[in-house]
C-alpha cells in the first residue's frame, strides 16, 4: 500500500505508528480479534495522526475518545461526509446519498428516504425478515451438524433481504455478494472492477424501472421527487449505490462476530437460549464489543481540535470500533457483559449521517440471534478450525465453522 508523506502542519510528536489496515492484528489472521487490537490507542493520547489509515494509503487523523467523535460527527460545517469514498474506486467524485451530502442537501434526501427504512417500515417487512431466517436455519439443522455460518446463514439471510428491498431474486445472491467482497475488501485491482461493475448493474436496473415499474426500492427512487424535481441519473446512481453496499456485508459481519462470540462463551448462549427476552439488550452488547466501520470525515476549514492542528482537506478517523473501547464511556470495555444498560455505542454513527438502515439492520440481527438459539442446539469452533478476522475500512470474519454435534 502507498503511504502518502506526513503533511508539514502535523507535529511530529503527534504521529503515531498506527493503521487499520496494517497494523498488528489487521491483516486477515485465524482466530484473530482486531478489535481488541485496536482498543491499545486508548492507552495514548486523544487524537493523534495515522500515517496511513484508508484503504489508498491516506493518512487521517485517528479520534479516539466517544465523546471528541460525537463533536466531530454532529459538526457537519466543520467536518464534511463527502470524501466521495466509493466513485473515487473509478476516479471520479460523486456522492453516495444520502450519506455522502452535507447539509442542507443532506437533510431533503433523508426526509425522501426516511418512510423507507423508518421503525414503521421495519414492523411490515419482520415478517419476512423471520420467515427467511427460519427457512436458512431450518434447512441447515436438517443438512447436519456443522455448517460455514457466513456462508450458509449470515451472507443468505441479510442479502435476500436486501435483495428483495430492491425488488431483486435471489439466485444473483452469490454474484452480489461476491461485488461486495471485491469492493470492501479486495486489492488495488478487485476494488474498481467491482465498482465499475456495482454502476453498471444499478444504472441497468434504474433504466429498467423506468420502463418497467414494479412495487420495489428503485422504482420508488426513480419515480421520487425532491424540491419539485425528478432525480438525476448521478442522483439515482448515489442512492443506489450506498444502498447495495450498505445491504451486503455490515449486517453479515455483524451477526457473524456476534455467533462467533456465544461460540465460545457457551454460558452466555445458553443463557440466551433460555431466556431469549434478553436478546435484544444482547444484541446492543455485542454491536459495541464488534463494531465493523470506520468513519471518515473530511476538514472543510482549519481548526485546532483537542490540540491537534487540523487543517482543511485533512481526515478525521471516527472508527467506531475505537469509540465502543473508550474505557471513559464504557465500564471494563473489553468485556462483553450482555446485560449491558444505557449501552451508547456508536455501531451505527452518530449525528445527522447516523446509519439510515439501523432499524432494519437491528432487527435483522435480532432476528437472526433469536432464531438461531431457538433451532441450533449448543454450538462451539469447530475443532480443527479457526475463523479468520479482518481489520481495514469495514471489519470482517469469515470461515466461521460452527459445529453442534
Amino acid at each position: 500500500m502507498a503511504v502518502n508523506p506526513v503533511p508539514d502542519h502535523v507535529p511530529p510528536e503527534m504521529v503515531r505508528d498506527f493503521s487499520l489496515f496494517t497494523s498488528p492484528g489487521m491483516a486477515p489472521t485465524p482466530n484473530g480479534d482486531p478489535h481488541a487490537a485496536v482498543a491499545c490507542v486508548h492507552s495514548g493520547p486523544p487524537i493523534f495522526y495515522s500515517p496511513c489509515n484508508t484503504r489508498d494509503g491516506r493518512g487521517t487523523w485517528v479520534v479516539t475518545r466517544a465523546t471528541d467523535q460525537r463533536r466531530v460527527l454532529q459538526d457537519a460545517e466543520t467536518f464534511s461526509s463527502h470524501r466521495s469514498i466509493f466513485s473515487s474506486a473509478l476516479g471520479e467524485s460523486w456522492p453516495m446519498i444520502p450519506l455522502e451530502l452535507d447539509p442542507p442537501a443532506h437533510g431533503v434526501f433523508r426526509s425522501l428516504l426516511n418512510p423507507l427504512l423508518s421503525p414503521k417500515r421495519v414492523v411490515v417487512l419482520e415478517p419476512k425478515v423471520r420467515e427467511r431466517a427460519i427457512t436458512l436455519i431450518d434447512r441447515i439443522a436438517a443438512s447436519g451438524t456443522s455448517c460455514d455460518v457466513m456462508k450458509d446463514f449470515a451472507f443468505p439471510f441479510t442479502v435476500s433481504i436486501f435483495l428483495r428491498l430492491l425488488g431483486l431474486p435471489d439466485h444473483r445472491l452469490d454474484t452480489f455478494v461476491g461485488w461486495a467482497k471485491d469492493l470492501l475488501h479486495g486489492d488495488d485491482v478487485k476494488r474498481p472492477a467491482a465498482a465499475q461493475t456495482i454502476v453498471a448493474f444499478i444504472d441497468e436496473l434504474a433504466t429498467k424501472r423506468r420502463k418497467e415499474p414494479a412495487d420495489d426500492f428503485m422504482t420508488f427512487i426513480v419515480q421520487a421527487q425532491v424540491e419539485r424535481r425528478r432525480l438525476t441519473e448521478e442522483e439515482v446512481r448515489g442512492i443506489g449505490v450506498l444502498v447495495f453496499v450498505a445491504g451486503l456485508d455490515t449486517v453479515a459481519a455483524a451477526i457473524g462476530f456476534g455467533l462467533a462470540y456465544l461460540a465460545r462463551n457457551l454460558k452466555d448462549q445458553d443463557l440466551l437460549r433460555r431466556e431469549p427476552d434478553r436478546i435484544v439488550l444482547a444484541a446492543e452488547e455485542l454491536l459495541r464489543a464488534y463494531p465493523t466501520v470506520q468513519i471518515i470525515r473530511v476538514a472543510t476549514k482549519d481548526i485546532d481540535f483537542e490540540g491537534a492542528p487540523i487543517r482543511k482537506g485533512d481526515y478525521v478517523s471516527c472508527a467506531t470500533m475505537i469509540a465502543n473501547r473508550d474505557p471513559a464511556e464504557f465500564e471494563c470495555p473489553n468485556t462483553v457483559d450482555l446485560a449491558r444498560e444505557d449501552n451508547r455505542h456508536a455501531a451505527f454513527g452518530y449525528g445527522p449521517h447516523r446509519c439510515l438502515g439501523s432499524h432494519l439492520a437491528r432487527r435483522e440481527i435480532v432476528i437472526g440471534l433469536e432464531e438461531w438459539l431457538a433451532r441450533i442446539p449448543a454450538f462451539r469452533i469447530k475443532k480443527a478450525t479457526a475463523p479468520i478476522t479482518s481489520g481495514g475500512h469495514v471489519f470482517g470474519i469469515e470461515n466461521l465453522i460452527l459445529d453442534w454435534s
